[in-house]
């Protein structure tokens, strides 16, 4: 459940942050050099990025990686989902 908030979360970030520089995901594709198609997954929640993709995202907004990762609604969430590692 965190694991698809934190998916949705980050692709709503995306498509604010692009919509607000009146990009297409065309026009992002090619200031990040990944694929419309891959950025479309991203905003959709689809994909799970890497940090080092995130770091392309952040600094083709002209952000740092933590200004990037400022969600809205996630720290009400996962004071309510207790996470789980292995032993």
């Amino acid at each position: 459940m965190i694991n698809k908030f934190l998916l949705k979360e980050f692709g709503d970030r995306i498509r604010y942050l692009r919509t607000q520089e009146n990009l297409s995901q065309e026009q992002l594709s090619h200031k990040t050099g990944f694929h419309r198609t891959y950025i479309g997954m991203i905003e959709r929640a689809e994909r799970n990025i890497s940090l080092t993709n995130m770091a392309i995202f952040a600094k083709a907004f002209n952000l740092t990686l933590d200004e990037l990762l400022k969600f809205d609604n996630a720290k009400e969430l996962l004071k309510k989902y207790e996470l789980k590692t292995e032993d």
